[in-house]
């Protein structure tokens, strides 16, 4: 059953003729306020206590289908309040349920296959929305993108000309330095020109102190400030205060200064990170490296100490051999003899200095390795130690340009690989989500016309039954309107004629005890005016009156009059160029029209 709409309030029962009396109103008791106003303390914060709106239970009549319990799935937050989307596919619903009533029965076989070409219809149509709502959500995609990559273009404008702007103020204030510099050293430059030209014969004076003191305008009384002196500021900077000036002020003065001001605190300053936080070697602290080494290597060779000869390690005392006898001297007897002897030393010697030179490289050859780490380590001379100190120098600094390139190149191919893989990934997951999403959509269209299908047969079934319960059901509720709708009436009826009786006679009482209460007010106010009235009072309140009712209606009259011969010469003016125009117009009428009649009379002879 349903429950019952425009149910009122049934008074208990009374006569007509009694009226309701108010209770009298006591000043004793105060009235109690309706509304109180009470704080509460939580331990929870507002999201977390916030719900959904309440709604209520309701009741839904049997053969109805109120279009609200439709939206039931939107709850606050998603989908309420309604916006525009809502509001089109509730507009869609509806189009949806008048087009689903147009459609032609099942139990009517002769319009099935109209009814399958409006189903086809309206499935094409469907498909059409969707391929639009998908083509909308890409341009809101596509759009999202092109405002994400106009911020980042944006940001970076502004994060170069943030440097340019930098550097230029940098620049700008380098150029303003070196101009006052520039313009510093050219006063300099003319003040000791001009006290060259002064002294041209450079001849040396003794400062006459005598002179200085007797003269005002020297520098004894008016020193320059650019020589660092400014006697004019020096009183500004003396203080004079009592707890300068005495010894009990600075003690004063010392008790109500903090400890931190008396007993200073040092802290050790922080270290300075010499890496990056990739866990490379900073530019400037390699230079500072490279610039100790070389300034120890400056100071090593500036403080180092001549060494002691050492004793030679392999000396040995060479024996001063015996003289020798005395070589017997034969006396060639030819010159071809004396020849071949000659070649026959000089072969000797040769053969000597051969087998010597043998032994030597033997020797070297022998021994070549030890030779060369004596050279690579111990090198003689500090020339050539040098110059194996920049070879290295210029090695390492060739390896670690080449690490820095190959840590470059990887840098940059690492994050050219990671776009092109998010940017593949992201492609991938969006083409393979829109293409289950299209299956899925598929398989539960499938679905609903399956269900849609078994739905109406069923309701082609269960029709018959339907109508027969449905015409019942309709007859009983309309006895049940019917007396309902009697009650009702006679309930109103009687409860109005109670109400304006009620109004009607409460009204009057009020009424009447108002205008009584007036009047009487008004009597005592007139009755004691009338005696406190004198003689020349009443004149006066006679002659106002007199003065109320006719000096206005003569400052009328002379206004009215005032007001008719201003514009009474503007009226004849307008009258003077209306009638003169008119009169012109008659005038040139009245000539034209006798030429009229003779060149017309003149026509008809001919």
């Amino acid at each position: 059953m349903c429950k019952l709409e425009g149910e009122r309030w049934q008074p208990p029962s009374c006569s007509r003729s009694e009226t309701y009396t108010f209770p009298p109103a006591s000043s004793k008791h105060q009235p109690s306020p309706s509304k109180y106003t009470v704080g509460t303390q939580t331990d929870y914060r507002d999201s977390e206590a916030q719900t959904d709106p309440y709604s209520p239970e309701y009741v839904v009549c049997q053969d109805s289908i109120p279009e609200l319990l439709t939206l039931a799935t939107l709850t606050w937050g998603r989908g309420l309040p309604a916006g525009q989307a809502e509001v089109e596919m509730i507009e869609r619903a509806r189009e949806k349920r008048a087009w689903e009533a147009t459609l032609p029965s099942l139990t009517d076989t002769a319009q099935f296959e109209k009814r399958r070409r409006m189903m086809n219809e309206m499935e094409r149509k469907e498909w059409a929305f969707r391929e639009q709502e998908i083509e909308k959500l890409q341009e809101i995609r596509l759009e999202v993108l092109k405002e994400l990559l106009r911020k980042r273009l944006k940001t970076n404008n502004e994060t170069a000309m943030k440097h340019l702007n930098t550097q230029w103020s940098n620049l700008q204030e380098a150029k303003e330095a070196k101009l006052a510099k520039i313009r510093r050293a050219h006063v300099s430059a003319i003040r000791k020109l001009m006290g060259k030209r002064e002294n041209v014969e450079e001849k040396f004076q003794r400062r006459n102190i005598i002179k200085d003191y007797s003269d005002y305008a020297s520098q004894v009384y008016g020193p320059l400030s650019r020589l660092g002196r400014f006697p004019d500021n020096e009183e500004n900077f003396v203080v004079k205060n009592r707890f300068l000036d005495t010894y009990e002020g600075l003690v004063e003065l010392e008790s109500c200064l903090p400890d931190f001001v008396t007993q200073p605190r040092i802290k050790a300053p922080r270290p300075k990170t010499t890496t990056t936080k990739a866990g490379f070697l900073k530019r400037a602290a390699k230079l500072e490296n490279e610039l100790a080494e070389v300034h120890k290597i400056l100071l090593d060779k500036r403080n180092r100490v001549p060494e002691p000869k050492k004793p030679l390690l392999f000396l040995q005392r060479k024996p001063i051999p015996q003289p020798r006898l005395p070589t017997p001297t034969l006396e060639m007897t030819s010159n071809e003899e004396e020849d071949i002897e000659k070649a026959v030393i000089f072969l000797q010697k040769l053969l000597r200095g051969r087998v010597i030179q043998n032994v030597m490289f033997e020797g070297k050859e022998k021994r070549l390795e030890l030779i060369q780490e004596l050279r690579t380590t111990h090198a003689l001379q500090e020339d050539d130690r040098l110059v194996r100190k920049m070879e290295k120098q210029v090695t390492l600094a060739l390896q670690r340009q080449r690490n820095l390139h190959e840590h470059k190149v990887s840098l940059i191919e690492n994050h050219l690989a990671g776009l092109e893989g998010r940017a593949l990934a992201d492609m991938f997951d969006f083409l393979s989500k829109e293409l289950v999403r299209l299956q899925e959509e598929r398989r539960i269209h499938a679905f609903a016309m399956l269900a849609e299908r078994q739905r109406r047969m069923r309701e082609a079934e269960e029709s018959g039954r339907r109508q027969v319960e449905q015409r019942r059901l309709r007859e009983e509720d309309e006895i049940f309107k019917e007396v309902v709708k009697v009650h009702q009436s006679t309930i109103s009826s009687y409860l109005e004629d109670i109400i304006l009786n009620t109004e009607a006679n409460t009204a009057e009482e009020q009424a009447r005890a108002e205008i009584e209460k007036m009047a009487q007010e008004i009597n005592d106010i007139a009755y004691e005016m009338e005696n406190r009235r004198t003689q020349l009072q009443s004149e006066e309140i006679v002659a106002e009156l007199v003065y109320s009712f006719l000096i206005p209606e003569v400052q009328k009259d002379f206004v009215k009059e005032k007001v008719r011969n201003a514009q009474r010469k503007h009226i004849l003016a307008a009258h003077q160029i209306i009638h003169g125009y008119t009169g012109d117009m008659l005038a040139r009428d009245f000539a034209e029209e006798p030429q009229d009649e003779d060149s017309d009379i003149d026509e008809f002879l001919k």
